[in-house]
């Protein structure tokens, strides 16, 4: 799916985004329109193909797991769909030299295996994603900046694994920032979250994110 402001002029960058466990919806797309602005031209990535489409969480437990358990087509796929992106140039305003990727949840660990693979964009967002991957080494692949956007209460990433992770990054010698935001848990972008103290939306907390995404890609892209 496509996202962005028809009413926008000129050429603006591209954003790769990769949702939740659940796929291409229309939650998502009201996540990538937020992302998106009047600033950026955002492509939903599907993940599972499509003959895929989680109608719960069990359903999209086991797409997201199938995925998570072989990260060579993880990075595959994610690879694919910027493939995609850069191709929609002859169709809408792209700038395909200013291009980064942004994920939520199991997309934003999604996200950051596709940093870990050296894929030639300018930045890596993750919200609420998770952090670990069966290659630590490959962090020294990463080409751009990372940013993390994490909930300080997120019960879905152990201290272990967000230890792992600091120490991946400081071991490769990655441009990144881990911003822990305190009170949030999981899924704090999604307004329809509502598991208290597990997946919950935190409007303050959000805003914040987007926040730190905007400015986050206001100095990649301004590099250029």
């Amino acid at each position: 799916m496509l996202v962005y402001d028809d009413a926008a002029s000129g050429a603006r960058p591209g954003l790769l985004m990769v949702p939740d466990w659940l796929g291409v919806t229309e939650r998502s797309a009201e996540q990538a329109a937020r992302a998106a602005g009047g600033k950026y031209v955002v492509l939903i990535a599907d993940m599972y193909g499509k003959a895929v489409r989680p109608s719960n969480a069990d359903e999209a437990r086991a797409a997201a797991s199938a995925v998570r358990a072989d990260r060579a087509l993880m990075r595959k796929r994610a690879q694919a769909a910027v493939d995609v992106l850069k191709a929609q140039g002859g169709a809408v305003a792209l700038d395909p030299a200013r291009l980064g990727a942004i994920g939520f949840c199991f997309g934003g660990g999604t996200v950051l295996e596709l940093a870990r693979s050296g894929a030639d964009l300018k930045t890596f967002i993750s919200f609420h994603g998770n952090l670990d991957t069966p290659n630590p080494d490959d962090a020294r692949n990463i080409k751009a900046p990372v940013l993390v956007l994490h909930g300080a209460d997120d019960p879905s990433v152990s201290k272990a694994q967000l230890d792992g992770f600091v120490d991946e990054m400081k071991a490769a010698g990655v441009d990144w920032q881990l911003v822990s935001y305190g009170g949030a848990v999981h899924s704090f972008t999604d307004p329809h979250a509502n598991v208290p103290g597990r997946n919950e939306y935190h409007p303050r907390v959000a805003q914040r994110a987007f926040q730190a995404m905007n400015d986050q890609l206001d100095e990649v892209f301004a590099a250029e």
